[in-house]
């Protein structure tokens, strides 16, 4: 039997990302093989592609399946695997591998995923909304009652992530950087839109900060998935206590900022500095990863959340996803369907 799946052949823009067909590999004593249903395309696949995301580094081979994030159905089961049965839908951060209509992961792999969910929107928490999660709860401890900063793509897949799990924790205020065009997405996921090309942001936020409560300007976290020379404004930003939370941007070769991050680390224990990557947490971490998804669905089963899924677009137009999310215009999760 064969099955479908994209390749990148070499290092580079989106033309590398060709649709391949190969044979179905069976699954090993303790693997299980995923007909996947649903696939994410996040900026993290962008980097793989062009060879500058660590985990590229890590891969010592050519040509790869991208995908970092999966929901699919149990197709057949290794002969060491009893926790899972055929049919079963389940959901995977397997990093690479997930373009594709099969994929083989590990048992221990797997979260369940709950009965009649959107199969886009599930998969849009695997990655996105953990990571929001994650990073208010398991690296800020955001509290009620705060407030917080998201600097960059406060309209994107994590963003939206983040402006809906603020509000479900009853943060006093979220503000967002976007672009004009996006800030009705912002304000109405509950956020206060800034135009960050118009304004000095770190201005902006003591300006519309300096009578919260008679506390000092500006917020209680920064979310930053820009990097580089953001994270200096970002920290100067946050109040005493606060903490700044930096994911997703491109790999900076300045050091001289991470060094001056790091540094004030050191210097300074009312202000804090925190690098979040999931995949590093979910090495360390296992079980948090699973808990954390396992709440995230039923969160989405209970209709307590609603991804934003800008696109659905099939396997073999991989290619175009890649420029969409490249153009800066996508409001939430570019989700692609590897099967009916």
């Amino acid at each position: 039997m064969k099955y479908k799946h994209i390749a990148i052949s070499k290092f580079g823009g989106p033309e590398n990302l060709l649709l391949a067909e190969d044979d179905l590999l069976e699954p090993r004593a303790n693997e299980v093989r995923v007909k996947v249903l649903a696939a994410g395309v996040s900026f993290a696949d962008i980097l793989m592609r062009e060879g500058i995301h660590p985990e590229s580094w890590n891969l010592g081979r050519i040509p790869f399946t991208p995908g970092w994030d999966v929901v699919g159905v149990v197709d057949k089961l290794g002969e060491k695997v009893t926790t899972w049965r055929t049919g079963q839908v389940v959901a995977a951060l397997p990093i690479v591998g997930g373009y594709s209509e099969y994929i083989l992961l590990s048992s221990n792999e797997l979260v369940p995923v709950p009965h009649g969910l959107d199969h886009a929107e599930a998969v849009s928490l695997v990655l996105n909304h953990t990571t929001a999660y994650q990073m208010l709860h398991r690296c800020a401890h955001i509290k009620p009652g705060e407030t917080i900063l998201i600097n960059g793509g406060a309209a994107g897949g994590v963003g939206t992530a983040l402006l809906q799990l603020g509000k479900l924790a009853n943060l006093k205020k979220m503000y967002g950087t976007a672009s004009c065009e996006k800030h009705d997405i912002v304000s109405g996921l509950g956020g206060i839109p800034i135009d960050y090309k118009s304004v000095d942001l770190v201005q902006e936020i003591n300006k519309l900060t300096s009578h919260d409560d008679e506390r000092e300007p500006g917020v209680d976290a920064v979310f930053d998935g820009i990097g580089g020379k953001s994270l200096s404004s970002s920290y100067e930003i946050l109040r005493s206590g606060g903490r700044l939370i930096a994911y997703g941007g491109t790999p900076t070769t300045d050091l001289q900022y991470w060094l001056m991050m790091l540094t004030m680390n050191v210097v300074s224990n009312v202000r804090k500095f925190i690098l979040y990557s999931i995949q590093t947490l979910e090495r360390l971490k296992p079980d948090w990863f699973h808990e954390d998804l396992i709440l995230l669905l039923n969160l989405l089963k209970e209709g307590e959340i609603k991804p934003v899924v800008a696109a659905r677009m099939p396997l073999n137009q991989a290619a175009q996803a890649h420029e969409l999310l490249a153009s800066g215009s996508v409001n939430g999760k570019i989700v692609l369907i590897c099967n009916d």
